[in-house]
């Protein structure tokens, strides 16, 4: 697979002493890719920082063969960006909101535009919703009316930080089945703390974990590191759960007419005279992680795949 982003040693200091990246080694290639880790691991820098709008202190990288501190306008000009907060202008209606956009992004003439505009609506669902005033659309919709705007210049790259924040079910599986459409023709990045976003998504995942990638390869791959690791367990009683909670990290509690019955993440179950053992899923793994991270070593080899 081909080698579209590459980051090479690169590291990010706030406040001279705080690594909001350290040393990060990473390449990215075709289809989607998916960005794991909890809030503040450095997801939102480490995507600022492939798009140039902020330089780290330490390492290179390159996108498409260009390095973003020496050809910062041509890495801009093949990624489409969409933030976590994204701003809209609510009196504008939707075609009006991209042909604005479109023109700020010297997206050709007139009649260019206009056919881009349709283009980029149709793609987001969006078509018959062009003459009203996006203040009035809902989350799910703005989140479209976003992407549509990342894409209208057609960039080769597409990056999304934390895009199905706030959406209800429906609107979250519209929005990853539109990213998986879009990762047909090209590189899209999906940054986000919500595992179902991308084991329901990516072919290749990483794991960012307080400035540092833990973890490059196949969500199946990362789901096996938790194999063994994973329980069920019925409580007799409080006590029980109490125990429970404090001895391991518990996933779910699930309540039923037979009983109450806990999932749980963990190590040593040698001794434990109860509980089923049962297969893990990427929630599971990435928990067990979190949970035991300093004890296993989740970096497969170097950190890339292509």
């Amino acid at each position: 697979m081909k080698k579209i982003i590459a980051f090479e040693n690169v590291s990010k200091i706030y406040n001279k002493n705080f690594y909001a990246l350290r040393d990060v080694n990473l390449e990215i290639g075709e289809g989607m890719f998916g960005l794991l880790g909890p809030n503040g691991a450095g997801k939102s820098t480490l995507m600022k920082s492939l798009i140039t709008l902020i330089s780290p202190e330490k390492g290179n990288i390159t996108v498409e063969g260009y390095d973003t501190k020496t050809h910062s306008l041509e890495v801009r000009n093949i990624v489409g960006y969409l933030p976590q907060d994204f701003s809209i202008y609510p009196n504008l209606t939707a075609f009006e909101f991209l042909d604005y956009m479109a023109q700020l992004n010297n997206v050709g003439g007139r009649n260019m535009r206009c056919k881009k505009i349709y283009e980029v609506l149709e793609k987001v669902n969006l078509l018959e919703q062009k003459d009203k005033k996006v203040g009035g659309f809902s989350g799910g919709m703005k989140r479209r009316l976003g992407i549509a705007n990342a894409i209208i210049k057609d960039p080769k790259i597409l990056i999304v930080d934390e895009p199905t924040a706030g959406l209800d079910p429906e609107e979250r599986i519209r929005f990853r089945m539109l990213l998986v459409e879009l990762s047909k023709q090209k590189c899209v990045i999906l940054s986000t703390h919500i595992v179902e976003d991308i084991s329901s998504s990516c072919e290749n995942i990483g794991l960012l974990n307080r400035g540092s990638i833990q973890y490059i390869g196949s969500p199946m791959e990362f789901i096996l590191k938790a194999k063994d690791k994973v329980k069920e367990f019925k409580a007799i009683n409080h006590e029980d759960i109490l125990y429970l909670k404090d001895k391991y990290e518990v996933i779910s509690i699930r309540r039923t007419s037979k009983g109450t019955f806990l999932r749980v993440v963990g190590e040593n179950f040698l001794g434990a005279n109860k509980g089923i053992e049962v297969e893990p899923n990427l929630e599971d793994a990435y928990m067990y992680f979190m949970k035991y991270g300093q004890k296993v070593n989740y970096q497969e080899g170097e950190n890339k795949y292509a």
